[in-house]
């Protein structure tokens, strides 16, 4: 053990336990929200209302990026060294739950590689950053939740209605995704369904998606101590899968860097958040037995890449969606489909047709997209099994969260968003995203080469389709 002032030695733990989770609430860190504002419109001035008004909100970090530690000392409940819990802290999951204390974050400052400083100063902006280089830690990606009060996420509810918002992400390179999605968490984080979770949505907790990942290290309220199995795919971060995972359906609004970009819908046989099991959840698993289709929540997803689909001067830096520069981005949620367009410069850019034969001759997601994409790109339809666009539209009618992250990808190394998957496939027709060398996109050259990756998301509009702006 270093003989260290106390001041260091709690900095010490602090970065070095940056990627860690709890239930319980600590005290050494006050939970200050920052705020974070947003655009709520409406069809047309209605009850003295204008058309569009500021909602004053606030952004929490997820709890997989805070320090968690013993609730009576400084020691650390998570040993980034051997990416496994602390034996020496708790030995089961109910010890863990009941032991270990999850932090407030230091928003100020880049503790939890997130920069939450907004450009210029505006509260409608939010940049964060992949990797933060510390003197004790480098800290890898984070996630954020909108919050609509102190204790609880805002929820929306996307069908029948558009999001639009601004973009900046020329910095961000293979490998690295910037994500703005909806996903279908609990207004307060999972306190009222599961007594073990005192922190809730104030400390970021109750995070699922249809990945019914593994690596939450609490999961329905729990400590997902048992059975955990430590990964040596992250050594700069700490990784690892427990036995459960949290599944719920989800809408990729935005899965981009600057070489692609791509839109998706990912339903589950069941709604809202659920606990899962060993290879009954575990989405990331990849054997010959295809067991990673066991979850039933569809993974990848209908979804909609202009490279993938044929179109490959579409977007990227210098194309015409110039990922360069500032862009705007507006969806909208329809019940026969769900379209995409860009503004830039001042020009109104539309989500281009599929090239490909065999695919329907319009821009975004349809039943049309979702039942023909499987056939033309050879691949198994988790959608149709998970109830097609009937499931999809009852997604879009489920109050969500807004969640914004930046992140690597330590299993499939992101190839499906920008480069080359399956790797083993050459001649699979959508098999090529976009145009990142594979070997570009292994998390280690990522996390070197990509450093200084940031994203920016500014000015989020929601409404009824059309009252965003002036289209």
């Amino acid at each position: 053990m270093f003989n260290l002032p106390i001041t260091s030695a709690i900095l010490l733990l602090l970065l070095a336990s940056s990627a860690s989770v709890a239930q319980q609430i600590g005290t050494l860190i006050p939970e200050t929200h920052p705020p974070f504002q947003w655009t709520q419109c409406t069809a047309a001035a209605a009850n003295n209302l204008k058309p569009c008004h500021s909602v004053n909100a606030s952004l929490v970090l997820d709890e997989n990026y805070r320090w968690l530690h013993q609730t009576n000392s400084y020691r650390s409940c998570w040993e980034n060294d051997y990416f496994q819990w602390n034996p020496w802290v708790c030995d089961s999951a109910a010890n863990c739950t009941a032991t270990c204390a999850l932090e407030g974050g230091d928003y100020n400052s880049t503790v939890f590689g997130t920069t939450l400083k907004a450009p210029r100063n505006d509260t409608s902006a939010v940049a964060v950053k992949f990797v933060n280089l510390l003197d004790y830690a480098k800290t890898i990606g984070s996630r954020l939740f909108v919050m609509a009060s102190e204790t609880e996420y805002e929820m929306f509810t996307l069908l029948g209605n558009e999001l639009a918002f601004d973009v900046e992400l020329g910095s961000v390179g293979c490998g690295v995704k910037a994500s703005l999605y909806f996903v279908a968490m609990e207004k307060d984080g999972g306190m009222a369904r599961f007594p073990t979770n005192v922190a809730g949505a104030r400390y970021g907790t109750g995070y699922c998606d249809a990945s019914c990942g593994r690596g939450r290290r609490f999961v329905g309220g729990k400590a997902n101590f048992e059975g955990w199995d430590s990964s040596e795919k992250d050594p700069l971060f700490g990784s690892g899968l427990g036995k459960n995972g949290a599944c719920c359906p989800e809408f990729d609004v935005w899965n981009a860097n600057s070489h692609s970009a791509s839109m998706s819908s990912h339903s589950c046989p069941k709604d809202g958040y659920q606990v899962c099991e060993g290879l009954d959840c575990d989405a990331y698993h990849i054997s010959p037995d295809d067991s990673r289709y066991r979850a039933g929540c569809d993974l990848w997803g209908c979804s909609f890449n202009p490279y993938r689909m044929g179109v490959k001067g579409f977007y990227g830096k210098g194309k015409q969606v110039d990922t360069s520069k500032k862009f705007t981005v507006v969806t909208r949620f329809e019940e026969t489909q769900v379209t995409q367009f860009f503004i830039q410069d001042g020009k109104k850019i539309e989500l281009p047709a599929p090239a490909l034969d065999g695919l329907p001759k319009h821009g975004g997601l349809s039943a049309d997209v979702c039942t023909k994409e499987s056939s033309v790109f050879n691949e198994r339809n988790m959608f149709a099994e998970n109830g097609g666009w009937k499931r999809h539209i009852e997604l879009l009618s489920t109050p969500m969260v807004l969640a914004m992250s930046i992140t690597d990808d330590n299993i499939y190394h992101n190839l499906w968003l920008d480069s080359a998957y399956p790797i083993d496939d050459s001649g699979a027709a959508g098999r090529v995203r976009g145009d990142c060398p594979i070997e570009d996109n292994d998390p280690l050259t990522v996390e070197n080469m990509n450093r200084n990756a940031k994203v920016s998301w500014s000015n989020i509009r929601f409404g009824p389709i059309g009252s965003t702006g002036s289209w």
